[in-house]
């Protein structure tokens, strides 16, 4: 064991089989640091505060009652009222404070950290809650991430920070939603070192087709800088496909790529304490060039199929895995940050043919990538501010710039989604698949084109 501690787990010691004591995104992190690294693929180290610590934080202060009382009857359906209950919940925790026993341990974790990487190492503070990542559903971005964070008070105030995303209002509607019990779901916190993609690219990384379910390919999505503005859709990322079974037997098997516009990046702040991270706009030039090359995409595919490799030999059947990459602008290595089940197309049975048709073709207002293949119709509702979302009615068609987690409770009942910005590994892309709903990404301008209360169709039928 890396360290003796009652509430600190380093990655090299923890499994898979770990999620209920470090979450699942730590649980991953650890089963590819101890299983994988050793394969050639590589993970940045890190440490899992566990969920115990959530609730060493919860008893210490003696807010658990208070945090019940608050959440008691909560009406997810209610905007307004799932807001105020969701900010006194946070309020709750933010003032909670850490236990000494507890910081002190994350304080000598950190410190071996940094005897690692160098004084006052960059780190990245990712949520894991302990009913996250199962196996139907995606919890994409039901918690926070916070990047870039170096010193003991912004890594105290990351932490805390990461405790009480818990209870964000999307975080509980969606337990709500699911029927989770709001009490039996913890926070285990993963402090990793940061990969310098901010000098490079990152990306996501899906090991069939999200559309099709086609299992014979490796699509690989990228951009510049940090991994957020792919996620948070707010580029349009290139695309690569890799042909799995030509790959296996020693071919450069890349068999398409698709250069995306890769408007901004986000990048390190410039030394500021509060600003760790800030958005600029890449050079037109690097907009029209992809953002890695043909080797680093081949390298990819190769830690791709070992890690699916790897958790299907360990489920005994095929599992199609969802993977966050990073590329380091220093070194220009290539490190794997996240790895996850995939959870729409390879839940699906495939006994079910679904045929959709369009009997009447009016004016083309936006066109983008297809999510899925449905087709819906409703009203168009722009909403370009997440303070509009109590105007959106339920059956109507969201058109946006593009969504983040704070969207979700709307999108869930949205005919349609459609963006301005974002990829198929976007936020939009994710939910719209999990719930099934149509959507149209990267559309560049459908919040100037479509206009509020016309009545539209949302068609992915076609491609």
């Amino acid at each position: 064991m890396k360290q003796d501690a009652t509430y600190i787990r380093w990655f090299i010691d923890v499994r898979n089989e770990d999620v209920g004591i470090v979450g699942g995104k730590n649980a991953s992190l650890g089963e590819m640091y101890s299983e994988l690294t050793p394969k050639g693929v590589k993970i940045p180290d890190g440490f899992a505060v566990t969920a115990d610590g959530y609730w060493h934080v919860l008893t210490s202060a003696g807010v658990l009652d208070d945090l019940k009382e608050t959440l008691a009857g909560v009406d997810r359906s209610n905007v307004a009222d799932l807001a105020k209950r969701g900010r006194k919940a946070r309020d709750l925790i933010l003032s909670a404070g850490i236990p000494d026993d507890l910081w002190g341990e994350i304080k000598t974790a950190y410190d071996m950290l940094c005897d690692e990487y160098g004084p006052d190492a960059d780190v990245a503070v990712r949520s894991s809650a302990t009913a996250e990542d199962l196996p139907t559903a995606s919890f994409a971005g039901q918690q926070e991430t916070y990047l870039n964070i170096r010193g003991y008070q912004a890594l105290r105030e990351a932490y805390v920070r990461c405790l009480a995303s818990l209870f964000t209002d999307r975080a509980i509607a969606y337990r709500i939603d699911n029927h989770f019990d709001q009490f039996k779901v913890a926070l285990s916190v993963g402090i990793m070192k940061m990969v310098r993609s901010d000098l490079a690219a990152s990306g996501v990384i899906f090991t069939l087709d999200t559309d099709t379910g086609f299992r014979d390919v490796v699509l690989i999505t990228g951009s510049y800088g940090l991994g957020e503005m792919i996620v948070q859709g707010a580029v349009n990322p290139d695309e690569f496909y890799v042909f799995k079974p030509t790959f296996r037997k020693g071919y450069r098997a890349i068999v398409r790529k698709n250069l995306g516009e890769k408007r901004v990046k986000l990048i390190y702040g410039q030394g500021g304490a509060k600003e760790v991270t800030r958005r600029v706009d890449v050079p037109d030039a690097d907009q029209r060039r992809f953002c890695i090359a043909d080797d680093d995409i081949l390298t990819l595919a190769g830690y791709a199929l070992t890690i699916e490799d790897h958790y299907s030999a360990k489920a005994g059947k095929p599992v199609p895995m969802d993977i966050e990459w990073a590329k380091d602008g220093e070194t220009g290595e290539l490190f794997i940050v996240q790895a996850r089940p995939e959870t729409v197309q390879s839940q699906k049975t495939g006994d079910v043919l679904e045929t959709y048709r369009i009997d009447e073709r009016g004016e083309v207002l936006a066109v983008g990538k297809s999510i899925g293949d449905k087709i819906a119709t409703g009203k168009a509702r722009v909403i370009t501010d997440v303070g509009h979302l109590p105007e959106f009615k339920p059956g109507e068609v969201l058109v946006s710039d593009t969504t983040t987690p704070d969207w979700e409770p709307v999108m869930r009942v949205a005919a349609a989604i459609v963006t301005n910005r974002g990829g198929r590994t976007s936020h939009a892309a994710i939910v719209s698949r999990e719930h099934g709903i149509p959507a149209v990404v990267g559309t560049g301008d459908a919040t100037e084109k479509v206009p509020t209360g016309r009545e539209v169709t949302v068609s992915c039928a076609e491609g």
